[in-house]
Formats: structure tokens, C-alpha cells, sequence
């Protein structure tokens, strides 16, 4: 699986099972910009990254002389893998690309009540594993661990990320266990997944008690004005920490306030209390936090029953209909009383 992070974390219940079921010796080829994922997970015996073009591998991966690959990319990449290993035996997903179509272009929605983690699974059932039903992997390092840390309490409660020895914030030194937090996922991978700017400030002024806001350096300025206009309760760590420590972060949270991103399954992978937003993706094409067998800890807000909703299975800069009400119409009270455990799914 050559991307994205979300779509790595779900293929983990994959990898454990070829261990754990077959005793098999699993390597994993993706891209080196997605080694911090995998890199500390136990089931995978080798990591193989990609740089620039697959072909640069084929005769490394020739050497190994592998029994079998289980493809759960499915794509131009991935059939260049197997045509390079030929004649190895090789089983895929299924990714139901014209089911998405129907649904996303004509709202027919024939997509199987089905989670693509157990599509995944599906490929690798010829070889004789089955669903564990313990849910996804996601595994960190000693050097990954950030610590939030309370500070004394004063008229309105101020907090300080302290990460390799500097600080995020107000610096401070405190004893005492970690304050509870909420952990705001402000960006998205495409913007017709994210809530304006303007709601997120909402949100984010009204969660009670200390929240930290979590993104790359592409939500990093966005994350400064949100932090400055929601108060001394919200700190910005967009841009400022590596996924392994924004995934410590999500670890220890009480709650994980998110969009439609990879880290929400971080989150489902620690077993996290979760408040999903959809926007212009929906539930119904299987990539919902993905819980062991019984759990269930997701609460979904999207809104029901819009005529152009879904109107892509990716996402877009901007709302193609310009009213943008997948989000808009989210209002920040309900994702308040959803944080707060006030509503239901």
C-alpha cells in the first residue's frame, strides 16, 4: 500500500493476521514518506520504501523470492510490483471504484455495508487468515512521546506542550496528572473535508477545559489565528511536531474531535473516543473508525439527505456548488453537545 496514512493504518489488521495466523515472514513496500506509520510495528519483519519509482526496487525484492503479495493498493504502481515479481502468485482488494462512481455521480448508492478493512482482509483470505476482530496497530517509539502537562489554575486555565525540552505555549513547570484534553484535528486532505475556518474557532472556543489543535505545516497559520481567537485554553501544535508525536497526542487525549483524516484512524487504532465530520466524503464508503469486534466509540455528524452529497470520493479545494452546507450546515453547537457526550451519532 503505497498511501495515504489512513489507508496504511487500515491495512495493519492485514499485516497481523499473515504473522500471527501463518507465522509468515511479512515485508511491506510503501513510501518513504510513510515509514513513520509502519516503522514501529512488530508484525512486519522488513519495510521497503519507495522513493521515486517502484521499478528502483523490483530487483531487490526479486532477491527475496517471496511466496505470494497481497495487493491492497490496486493500482498502475502495484501492477508494475507484480508484473516486475512475476510469476508470483498475487491476490487484491477490491476497490469497487464503479460502486463509488454510481454514488458519487449519480447518487445510486450500491456500496455493500462493508468496511474496506474487511475488503482487505478479503484479499488475503486465499491464504487462509481471518478477521482477529482486534481492531487496528498503530505503534510508537520512546522518542515519540510528548507530555501535556498542567499548569496552575488561574482565572481562565492555561496549558504548555512541552516537546524534546522546548515548549509550545506558555512555558510552565507543574506537578500532578495530565489535564484531560481534547484533541482538534483541524485540517483535512482536501478542503470539502474541513470546516471553515470561522467554525472552527467556534468549536474550538467553546470546548471546555484545554484542547490541542493538531495538523501539518499546511494548517500551521490557520492553526496561530484559531489558537489567538478560541483563547489560553487552545494550543496550535500544526506544522510544529512529526505524525508519530501528533499521534502521542491523540493517544492521551480524552476525546479526538476530527475530520476525515488519517489521523482519525490513528485515533480508532488507540481505541479513542471519537467525533468524526464528514463533509463531501460519506460513511457509506467504508472508512469509518474502525473499532476491535463489540466497540464502538464514533460519534458521526455529517448532514443527511443534500441532493450533491457525496460529490466526491477524494475531495476538492472548494465546494463545487459554492453553498458548501456539508459542513456549513454542521453547526458548531451540535459538534459541542457531541464533544461534550450531550447527542448521539
Amino acid at each position: 500500500r503505497f498511501s495515504s496514512i489512513g489507508d496504511i493504518v487500515l491495512t495493519t489488521p492485514v499485516v497481523r493476521a499473515l504473522k500471527q495466523q501463518l507465522g509468515a515472514e511479512v515485508h511491506f513496500l510503501t513510501k518513504k514518506a510513510y515509514a513513520p506509520v509502519l516503522r514501529h510495528n512488530p508484525y512486519i519483519d522488513r519495510l521497503w520504501l519507495m522513493e521515486r519509482d517502484v521499478a528502483e526496487l523490483i530487483p531487490q525484492l526479486r532477491a527475496e523470492h517471496f511466496d505470494h503479495i497481497v495487493d491492497l493498493h490496486h493500482n498502475l504502481r502495484t501492477r508494475h510490483v507484480q508484473l516486475g515479481l512475476f510469476p508470483i502468485s498475487v491476490s487484491t482488494f477490491d476497490k469497487l471504484n464503479f460502486r463509488k462512481w454510481l454514488l458519487t455521480t449519480l447518487k445510486i448508492d450500491r456500496m455493500p455495508d462493508l468496511h474496506i478493512v474487511d475488503r482487505y482482509l478479503a484479499a488475503a483470505e486465499p491464504l487462509g487468515v481471518r478477521n482477529d476482530g482486534a481492531g487496528l496497530d498503530y505503534f510508537l517509539a520512546p522518542e515519540d512521546e510528548v507530555r501535556l502537562l498542567p499548569q496552575r489554575e488561574i482565572e481562565t486555565l492555561d496549558v504548555s506542550l512541552l516537546v524534546d525540552g522546548g515548549a509550545i505555549g506558555i512555558a510552565a513547570t507543574a506537578t500532578g496528572p495530565s489535564l484531560p484534553y481534547t484533541a482538534f484535528v483541524i485540517g483535512a486532505a482536501h478542503a470539502t473535508k474541513q470546516l471553515p475556518e470561522d467554525q472552527l474557532i467556534q468549536i474550538a472556543r467553546g470546548i471546555a477545559g484545554p484542547v490541542v489543535l493538531l495538523g501539518g505545516p499546511g494548517e500551521a497559520e490557520m492553526g496561530t489565528r484559531i489558537a489567538a481567537a478560541a483563547g489560553g485554553h487552545a494550543i496550535n501544535t500544526c506544522g510544529e511536531l512529526p505524525l508519530n508525536q501528533s499521534a502521542c497526542l491523540v493517544r492521551d487525549a480524552e476525546v479526538v474531535l476530527t475530520h476525515d483524516t488519517g489521523l482519525m484512524h490513528i485515533a480508532a487504532a488507540f481505541r479513542k473516543r471519537i467525533v468524526s465530520v464528514w463533509g463531501n466524503t460519506v460513511p457509506a464508503f467504508g472508512m469509518t473508525p474502525y473499532y476491535p469486534t463489540g466497540m464502538d466509540r464514533n460519534t458521526t455528524l455529517e448532514v443527511p439527505g443534500l441532493s450533491c452529497r457525496p460529490c466526491s470520493k477524494i475531495g476538492y479545494a472548494k465546494c463545487p456548488k459554492g453553498h458548501f452546507r456539508c459542513m456549513r450546515d454542521i453547526h458548531p453547537e451540535r459538534v459541542l453537545a457531541a464533544v461534550e457526550r450531550k447527542s448521539g451519532s
